[in-house]
């Protein structure tokens, strides 16, 4: 049986630099220092974000554009124009566990996959999100194989850890945007031959939204209390 395209994403996080972790944390990290999980995560890549009804300050560093590896994108989804956390958060979830080796190259894949990411290079991390895509060789083995998959998404929520940061201190938000979402649903593998099978998943997103702006993704985190 082939290998499967989406790795678990239990170990994310482990690995990042000290830069990474303790960047932006000067307004509001004290109220994330107790929470565990969550907190690591969040005190190295936003200021906080508040999961209602969205404020009217911005406070952002002007937009850099990430190039994306290639300009074609193949089978994969464009984002949509959507400015709601939790509906972002569902429709990226499923571009992650939906590819099609038939008909997309590896780096279609990952050109698709990085039109969903926050231009704000100060809080994108493309590396957790990149790393889904299987290397050259394995991608390559999947396509001859004809091996695609589809996602259905059964539900998204704020993590509990999320919302008791953001109890303690409710305004701690306006530097960043960014909203933890973890999604659940099942991917449906299939390959050449009749073969295939299902598996459940999960994940937490980090999202940007921005006020008057559409949703765009920020990175995978960590795994978290639900």
């Amino acid at each position: 049986m082939p290998k499967r395209f989406l790795p678990s994403l239990s170990g994310y996080g482990a690995g990042w630099s000290t830069n990474r972790r303790i960047l932006v944390v000067a307004i509001t990290v004290t109220a994330l220092v107790a929470l565990a999980g969550l907190a690591a995560w969040f005190t190295g890549r936003s200021e906080q974000h508040n999961p209602g009804p969205t404020p009217t300050a911005t406070g952002h560093a002007p937009p850099i554009a990430v190039a994306p590896p290639v300009s074609s994108s193949g089978s994969v989804p464009k984002p949509p124009q959507i400015a709601d956390p939790i509906a972002y958060a569902k429709a990226a979830a499923a571009m992650l566990w939906t590819y099609d080796t038939r008909h997309t190259t590896r780096d279609e894949q990952l050109a698709g996959m990085n039109a969903w990411m926050t231009s704000e290079t100060k809080y994108t991390d493309w590396s957790t999100v990149s790393a889904q895509v299987p290397d050259p060789a394995l991608w390559s083995r999947m396509a001859d194989n004809s091996q695609h998959a589809t996602a259905t998404v059964v539900e998204g929520h704020y993590p509990s850890a999320f919302k008791a940061a953001l109890a303690e201190d409710p305004s701690a938000l306006t530097e960043a945007y960014i909203y933890a979402v973890t999604v659940t649903g099942k991917q449906q593998i299939l390959w050449a031959k009749g073969g295939g099978g299902a598996e459940e998943r999960s994940v937490t997103l980090a999202v940007q939204c921005r006020p008057s702006r559409d949703c765009t993704l920020v990175s995978l985190a960590p795994s978290v209390a639900p």
